[in-house]
């Protein structure tokens, strides 16, 4: 019996327009009649969900930020923070990498330094809230993770300069053109696993959905897991099931209609 489903958006429950699939408004009416709790599990900044998910947001989870701020029904149910001077440090590495605009990602805000168009167009894809500033060491928040936009590569170009990182932070290539870097144990599996302990859920009744290599702990954390036609090659090594549809095709909606009927 499927209790929980949580769910990536970019490449997974997302088309490439960045739309919910057509169903989605029926399937998640179901899961509700179901007594199933639906989440958000996303690099995705709260308020970025929270306006993909207008009308359905006080019935639903979200894991925002890649897992490091679960909210429900305005609530906040657990944070994983990054400390202040650690995001400093990687600011300043940041700085240094080629082809890259950094991104702070805060509790209240996302903040940039960068005004270059393509960036700023790719900020307000995935960011609701967002300030510019003259310098992102000075910004006062409670910092979530620290994000670099790479112009070419960011599994190739920007992840082997964190590369002394890797064993003391969570250090995840988001997609083709995102890194982002949070606080060691920070991530979509961890956040999920504080839901499971906080509504009594486990593995077995856990079903996720994922397509890229921020997806991994989230796989590792339900025993329903699916990685999407389209995912990268090492996600579906860890998934114990694999989608036949890619998330152009409705995939996720696909498969949970599937489950509801036969539970």
């Amino acid at each position: 019996m499927i209790k929980l489903i949580a769910t990536d958006m970019d490449g997974t429950l997302l088309n490439s327009a960045g739309e919910l699939p057509q169903d989605f408004d029926t399937v998640f009416r179901q899961m509700q009649q179901a007594g199933v709790l639906f989440a958000a599990a996303s690099g995705r900044q709260y308020y970025n969900l929270l306006a993909t998910f207008e009308g359905y947001h006080e019935d639903m989870l979200f894991l925002a930020e890649n897992g490091t701020l679960v909210m429900y029904k305005g609530e906040e149910l657990y944070v994983h923070d990054l400390p202040l001077s650690i995001a400093h440090d990687l600011l300043k590495i940041g700085r240094t990498v080629p082809h890259t605009a950094l991104i702070l990602c805060g509790k209240n805000a996302a903040y940039i330094e960068n005004t270059d168009p393509e960036f700023i167009a790719q900020v307000e894809k995935y960011y609701e809230r967002y300030e510019i500033v003259e310098d992102l060491l000075l910004v006062q928040d409670t910092i979530l993770k620290v994000t670099l936009f790479d112009f070419t590569c960011a599994q190739t170009n920007s992840l082997p300069h964190f590369s002394s990182y890797v064993d003391i932070l969570q250090v995840s290539v988001s997609g083709q053109s995102w890194l982002d870097v949070t606080n060691k144990g920070a991530n979509k599996g961890k956040a999920l696993q504080a839901i499971q302990t906080r509504f009594g859920m486990s593995e077995m009744e856990t079903m996720v959905f994922g397509d890229y290599l921020n997806d991994l702990e989230l796989m590792q954390s339900a025993h329903h897991s699916y990685a999407m036609k389209n995912a990268h090659p090492k996600l579906k090594e860890v998934a114990r099931f694999e989608s036949e549809l890619t998330n152009e095709e409705a995939a996720v909606t696909t498969i949970i209609k599937d489950v509801l009927t036969t539970q």
